[in-house]
This record gives structure tokens, sequence and C-alpha cells, in this order.
């Protein structure tokens, strides 16, 4: 007789149920001689059926509720030989293994634990039509209760500390003893013979050649400020790339191609808006000078940032004046920023992303994850370090350099500046969200839900 195949979940994320839709041959239980007299119907028992997972996002769980008439084991006639034998002996049985689905909550067990089930085999005699049951299964054999064994995902979470506050105090804790620690034997150091005499020897300023330029021009206060802009951005957008598992919306080009989320979108576009800053940042820079206010030029940079260090961590800061040069140690900071950590960001950022052609293999995407992460906790911990000491080594006469152009310790509209630029920023962190961004990225694509 013909029966329909029962389909299951997909193989693979986003195929179809498996197995295909279709139907299979089933033999009919073989006829026998007839009996002198009809025998006996066979007893049933109703069963409630096993509900699994819905066919649809959003579905009732397949199969719909009901029951199913199980078979119970028929008694022998009294004036039969087989009487006198237990029932059980006389039901033909198979051992068949459990077939395990997915746990029933989150980092649990697959359902129903590993095990067998005994299935009555086909009986040979001929039943009743009437009374043929759909299926005949015996109670399960008691079996061992296997060892469990913890799905990844539930040790993950039994691993994983419990809120922000515990996975990151024991790091901010070291990293408070760490500097306690260094302030205390800076300042010791300082205070001996040979460290006063190296102080005295490497005064921690810059080296600079005799025509390098003096203050800085307009053009890199705008900069400095789109800079500021965009790095926020980036580092909110890919944190949140990071850590979201549900996107709210899929951005997807408007000729087809790799579906990605929304945020995702985001930070790209901010990720090429970057570097088109920094491409312009690096023409200005060679073209009118100011390279040689960020890019050594003297060996004695080295001995002159050890020194500028040891000042900052004895507390005894070195002579601030940005306008006309930095410190060795400010120096050599700028230089790591814009040459070796931006390219690194760039690069590994591409490699990530759907630009990268599919069969350039040289460069391992494993590398790019590593490097990538790191780099961006790198930039945060610059650009606090920065704030910081702009703040703390004159505040009105720093800010108005670098958002004004003007050397004047006074004014306060490089104050007033900053604030702007800083409510800007805020503004854009807001905006940086999916219900925001759909409309525009829908303009260079298709937006959906799904």
């Amino acid at each position: 007789m013909q029966v329909e195949l029962r389909r299951g979940l997909p193989r693979v994320a986003g195929g179809q149920p498996w197995p295909p839709a279709g139907t299979v041959e089933i033999e009919d239980a073989p006829a026998a001689a007839a009996a002198p007299t009809a025998p006996p119907a066979t007893e049933t028992v109703a069963t409630p059926l096993r509900r699994g997972l819905p066919r649809v996002p959003g579905g009732e769980p397949w199969p719909p509720a009901g029951t199913v008439h199980v078979a119970a084991p028929a008694a022998a006639p009294a004036d039969t030989p087989e009487a006198t034998a237990p029932v059980e002996n006389d039901v033909d049985t198979v051992e068949v293994p459990l077939r395990q689905g997915l746990p029933r909550v989150v980092g649990g067990q697959p359902w129903p634990p590993a095990g067998t089930v005994r299935v009555v085999a086909p009986p040979a005699a001929e039943r009743a039509p009437e009374a043929a049951p759909e299926a005949a299964v015996s109670e399960p054999a008691p079996a061992p209760e296997p060892s469990p064994v913890p799905a990844p995902a539930q040790v993950a979470a039994e691993e994983e500390p419990e809120g922000v506050g515990k996975r990151w105090l024991p790091w901010a804790l070291g990293a408070l003893l760490l500097l306690a620690a260094a302030v205390i034997g800076s300042r010791w150091y300082v205070g001996t013979a040979s460290g006063a005499e190296f102080i005295a020897r490497y005064d921690g300023l810059q080296p600079l050649p005799d025509n390098a330029p003096v203050g800085l021009p307009a053009w890199l206060n705008w900069a400095h400020f789109f800079n500021m802009f965009l790095m926020a951005l980036i580092v909110k957008t890919g944190l949140d790339v990071r850590r979201e598992k549900r996107p709210a919306a899929y951005w997807q080009p408007k000729k087809g191609g790799k579906k990605i989320s929304v945020t995702l979108w985001l930070h790209q576009v901010l990720d090429i808006a970057w570097v088109a800053l920094g491409a312009v940042f690096f023409v200005l820079l060679f073209t009118t000078g100011q390279w040689m206010r960020i890019v050594p030029t003297s060996w004695e940079v080295f001995p002159n940032a050890v020194s500028a260090g040891l000042q900052y961590l004895s507390l005894d800061w070195p002579d601030e004046n940005g306008w006309v040069y930095y410190n060795a140690l400010q120096e050599l900071s700028y230089f790591v920023t814009v040459f070796v950590a931006a390219p690194l960001a760039i690069a590994s950022g591409v490699r990530m992303s759907g630009m990268w052609p599919s069969s350039w293999k040289a460069v391992p995407v494993s590398w790019a994850r590593a490097v990538h992460f790191p780099t961006m906790i790198y930039f945060v911990a610059f650009v606090a370090i920065h704030v910081f000491l702009v703040l703390a080594t004159g505040a009105r006469g720093n800010l108005n350099a670098m958002f004004a152009a003007r050397e004047d310790a006074t004014s306060w509209l490089g104050v007033v500046l900053f604030l702007i630029a800083l409510a800007v920023t805020a503004l854009g962190w807001w905006a940086a969200r999916a219900s925001v961004v759909a409309p525009l990225a829908n303009a260079t694509g298709k937006v959906s839900k799904r």
C-alpha cells in the first residue's frame, strides 16, 4: 500500500524539508489460511501523538494534536496449546534506536534521551480489517541511563561569567595595580642621580628639522573633526555587528548578491568614508610639510620618548607646546596611529568584507579577525589617553589649536567648536540604528526584514 513520507527539518540552512515529499510502497501483511472460526479483533489503546517543531516560522507544532491507536498484544484462545505461554512471548518484537531531535530548552540535551524502543513485528496471521492499527508499538524496554554529556552551548553558558562587571573587573583592577606600580617606580627612578642625569640629557622634546612648519592649518582642524566623527561611529557599529544576533533588517545589492545586515552595511559605508578622508589627509600631510611633526627624523626620538614617558608617570609632566612641537612620545604615538594602526584596520576590514574576491586565499580570514578587533581596542585606548591629556595640559589652548586653528590660551572659541563637534558626533551615534539607516540603505540596494 502507498504511505506518505513524513518530512522533517532541512539538512542545510535555507534548504527544503527532508526527505522530499513523496510516498513509499509498503507490503501488506501476508494472508494465511482461514481458521475454522473467525479470530477475535485486535485490542488497541489510544496514545497521544508526539508533537515536534513547526514546519513554518510562527506556525503550530507538527503534527497537529491528536491520538493514534496502538495495538495491544492479543491473548491466545483458551483451547489452544499456546495459551499456556505468557502473552508477551507470543509477540515478535525488534529493537529500534530512538530518533533524537532538538533540545527542548536552550543549552539542553537533544530530546528524547538516547535509548531504544521495542517495536512489534507485523503478525503473520491476517488481522480484522476494522481493527487494523496504524502502528504497533510496545512499551519501551528499560535501558540504563546514559551519562549526561553537556552540550557546547551549555558549557559556554556555564563557563561565561555573569554580567559585564565580573568579566572586566579583574582586568580593570590589574591595570590599576600595574599603573600604580609604574608611577611609584618612575618617581623613585627620577629621584635618583642616574634618573635625574637621564632626564637632563634627554628632555623628552621632539627633534624637528629646521624647515618644519609651525602651527596647525585649518584643513587639519576639519580633518580632525571628521576623523573624530567617523571613528566614533565606526567603533559603535563595529561593536553592534559583533553582538547582534537577529538583525532588524538586511541589505542586498540591487543587482542581487549576498545579504548583509543593515548595521554591517552602515559600518562598511563609514569605513569607505574614513578611507577617503585618510587619502585626502595623506595628500595634504605630505604636500604641506606637516608630516615632519609626526614622522621621526632622528634616532634620538626613542630615548626622548622614554624620558617623556618617565616624566608623565612620575607626575612631573614635560613641557607642552602643541602649536610648535610635540614631545617625542606624542610623535611616536601619532606615527603608529597614522602609519601602522590605520593601514592594519583598513587591510583587515577589507579582507573580512564582501569586497574581497573569494578566489584570493593567500591572506586567511582568520588573520583579519585576529587583527581587526585588537586594532579597534588600540584606537579606543589612544583616543581615551589623547582626550585626557588634551584636557589636563591646558584645555583652552589645546582646543583652540585643534578646532580653531589659532594659538590662543584665553579664547573660548575652540571650546565652543569642540562642544558643537561633540554634539554632532552624539547625534550621529544616536542615528546609527536600523530604523534610521534603512531608508538610506534602501536608496543603494534592497532592504528587507529577512
